[in-house]
């Protein structure tokens, strides 16, 4: 491992509001205030920034999983009692748990929905890649019931990753839908029993360390980015960074040679 990962261990010391571990190239993310089913407030978001920020700067790192502590909750979103006290909300400048408005991240991230996601909570999954969800987890918008909006990102997400109609009826009712209807909607990957979450999460994380990094990074950042123009050939002729690191890395030239010599690849992410 890289001496940017041993940096985890400081994180490790020093959390207060969350759970950090790396196991190989798998950075674990654990929301930890299950008192509040992990509704976060402003030293929770900024302890999830930085951490996000090592994971982002760490080559060593390829994939991150997120999910809440506890049965019960994913995340709630904001804490409205220490909203209520400080009559404002305080985000770092990656938004909402560190990720909301995090746009530059190119390496996969896992949600794994345990519980309840609701207002930020949502808006942490679907910045997520990939979501795996709990038979028993929930899923909504809720802010117009205190007063608010999903400003955040969910609001903008939800129209981009659900149907029209769909995304309107949940942000206009603010009501929850269960698990198995966001997997209807093409919101969720997969809904498993709350005990087989850690199993079916661990599954699509073995899938996706089976691919090279550079290539996952290269595939999220094109996925993403081609929105960003209006046409499919100014998508398609565009320059995509992560891409052309891909291209110029030793592991481009190790998968060719892997399969002619019928071995599994050794990928060094790089």
């Amino acid at each position: 491992m890289s001496g940017l990962t041993a940096s985890f261990d400081a994180l490790m010391d020093s959390a207060r509001h969350t759970i950090v571990r790396v196991d190989g190239h798998v950075l674990h993310v654990t929301l930890n205030r299950p008192r509040m089913l992990n509704a976060l407030h402003p030293p929770a978001h900024f302890e999830l920034a930085a951490i996000f920020d090592a994971f982002a700067a760490d080559p060593d790192l390829w994939i991150a999983v997120i999910r809440g502590a506890g049965e019960r909750g994913f995340c709630t979103g904001t804490d409205l009692k220490v909203r209520a006290k400080l009559g404002r909300d305080e985000y770092p400048p990656s938004g909402f748990g560190g990720l909301a408005r995090r746009f530059d991240l190119d390496k996969p991230l896992i949600a794994a929905v345990n519980g309840v996601a609701l207002g930020g909570g949502l808006e942490i999954a679907l910045a997520c890649d990939i979501i795996i969800a709990a038979e028993h987890a929930r899923f909504g918008f809720p802010e117009p019931k205190v007063g608010l909006a999903a400003m955040g990102g969910g609001v903008h997400r939800l129209v981009r990753q659900a149907p029209d109609k769909v995304a309107m009826g949940l942000l206009l009712t603010g009501r929850q839908i269960t698990a198995r209807e966001a997997l209807a909607y093409g919101l969720v990957n997969e809904v498993v029993p709350g005990a087989e979450l850690d199993c079916a999460v661990d599954r699509w994380a073995e899938e996706m360390l089976a691919c090279a990094p550079l290539a996952l990074r290269a595939t999220k950042q094109i996925a993403r980015r081609n929105l960003d123009f209006p046409t499919l050939d100014e998508a398609i002729a565009a320059e995509y960074p992560a891409a052309k690191a891909m291209l110029e890395s030793e592991d481009a030239m190790e998968g060719p040679r892997a399969f002619a010599e019928k071995r599994t690849p050794r990928w060094k992410g790089g």
